[in-house]
């Protein structure tokens, strides 16, 4: 599957007729937050396939159209926070937001909150192991796991919540934006355990297989940069 990952940033390219060749053959589009909702419609409309998204920090609760109308997502995409659903054969879950770092924001939590949405997706992910042989293939996030990918802030620091569940459940992706990457040379793609954590900040187009890949060997802490 082909999917093409946006998060924090209008790419120009993107946002014109020129992603019809750019971004040819896409399956699927994963919007990992911190986009306008009128940019992701551009996507879905110009491409003409499915998009699952969540929320960043700095996305508003809702938007409105030209005609006035209040909208809290993007038209034609679905909200995968707190969800898991079947995609093209893979199995997708999201989680939205950031570290809390002010009192008010819906896209906002706590260690604790974040560690109690991801307990949630538990026996969903529980009934997949059981009935399809595995729990989960890609999480969407907005945020990076703690440790991984982090920024200097605490704005910008990631959620244990997803180490936990990376281990438990042993996704093959991990897709999160949210840490702006202004280096070629900074690190974007980290294997924890059997868990390929990938920071698509603005945008990436990853060809991702049916099939298992082949896991080298880990440090003791079980993190890998690749």
């Amino acid at each position: 599957m082909k999917a093409l990952c946006v998060s924090d940033k209008v790419v120009s390219w993107l946002y014109s007729p020129a992603v019809l060749t750019k971004a040819e053959g896409v399956d699927v589009i994963f919007g990992c937050g911190d986009l306008p909702y009128y940019y992701l419609e551009y996507l879905v409309s110009m491409l003409n396939v499915p998009m699952f998204y969540v929320h960043g920090n700095h996305d508003s609760e809702r938007e409105y159209t030209p005609s006035g109308e209040a909208i809290t997502g993007p038209g034609g995409g679905v909200d995968l926070d707190g969800r898991v659903q079947e995609v093209n054969g893979l199995l997708v879950a999201g989680l939205q937001g950031s570290i809390r770092y002010k009192s008010e924001g819906t896209f906002q939590h706590t260690d604790l909150e974040m560690w109690v949405k991801a307990y949630k997706l538990a026996p969903r992910l529980l009934m997949n192991h059981i009935f399809k042989g595995r729990a989960l293939d890609v999480l969407i996030a907005h945020s990076p796991p703690l440790g991984i990918h982090n920024g200097s802030d605490h704005v910008h620091r990631g959620f244990a919540a997803f180490l936990w569940l990376m281990r438990t459940f042993k996704p093959r992706y991990l897709i999160h934006g949210h840490h702006h990457v202004y280096r070629l040379s900074e690190q974007t793609v980290t294997l924890y355990f059997d868990t390929i954590v990938n920071n698509i900040y603005p945008y990436k187009i990853l060809d991702i297989p049916e099939r298992r890949y082949y896991v080298p060997s880990r440090t003791e802490d079980g993190t890998e940069k690749l």
